[in-house]
């Protein structure tokens, strides 16, 4: 439904270079050598991570977090479904004029609403090159009802998934998570610490991410592989969305209460 929008990062594109154990590849062509993602998206002008509001059954909020993977970034998610914490927040703060996706960057001050403004914002100031800094056409036109239908559509298999809050216990720190969007293994992740409510710091791998490569130093140049969870609470990693998604069940949900009937 969405062509792969999100999936791969600005400016993509594969290459031939020599054998470098150090180095994440695709493929190993033994001596001749190793066939290698880039992208155009080489570092990143963040200080701090962007925050945003937001929930997972949005089809706004999945055009601005495509975005995000586009451009590599890392953002904090603060979770938005229904009933919970951080929508109440930004509820209470703009009453109706609160709408998501919702947009507040430390690095330049900048705050607003509305999906395509936000999409627009982040390619022109993120974009890190005149190459980059306008809006590609997956994401584009402005306001194309096209661009929001096929969102919305992209979402009907797993229809109020990440939609509802469940009880749980808000951590002191946000969670880590390796992902991009477009993931079918992240997208199982995100839906769970949608609906717990949890705030998690996203950096964003798309094909073509230099944050590939640090993921890949990260295991001793061993392998890639997402989603990873760094929960800086506990200590724990974890790799494989079943084995992440148990644990989160385990640390942070409550449990409903049991209801005795007479």
């Amino acid at each position: 439904m969405r062509l792969g929008s999100g999936v791969f990062a600005c400016g993509y594109q594969i290459s031939l270079a020599p054998r470098d154990e150090s180095r994440y590849t695709i493929l190993s062509l033994g001596s001749v050598g190793q066939i290698r993602e880039t992208s155009d998206i080489v570092s990143s002008k963040q200080n701090e991570p962007i925050i945003l509001y937001e929930f997972e059954g949005c089809p706004f909020c999945r055009k601005v977090r495509e975005a995000v993977s586009m451009l590599s970034l890392e953002v904090t998610f603060r979770p938005c479904p229904q009933g919970g914490a951080f929508r109440k927040e930004i509820k209470n703060e703009y009453g109706a004029k609160a709408t998501f996706p919702y947009l507040v960057d430390p690095n330049t001050g900048v705050k607003m609403f509305e999906s395509d403004d936000i999409i627009a914002y982040l390619f022109r100031v993120y974009g890190n090159s005149k190459k980059n800094d306008k809006v590609p056409w997956t994401l584009s036109p402005p306001g194309s009802p096209l661009v929001t239908l096929s969102s919305g559509l992209a979402m009907l298999p797993r229809i109020n998934r990440g939609n509802r809050y469940r009880a749980s216990n808000i951590p002191e720190q946000p969670l880590i998570f390796w992902s991009y969007e477009g993931s079918p293994f992240t997208k199982l992740v995100r839906e769970r610490l949608v609906e717990l409510g949890l705030p998690h710091t996203q950096i964003s791998c798309p094909r073509g991410s230099v944050n590939r490569q640090r993921l890949f130093q990260k295991t001793g140049c061993k392998f890639f592989q997402v989603p990873f969870l760094e929960d800086p609470n506990t200590g724990v990693e974890l790799f494989e969305s079943a084995a992440i998604i148990e644990y989160l069940e385990k640390v942070y949900s409550v449990p409903e209460p049991r209801v005795k009937y007479i």
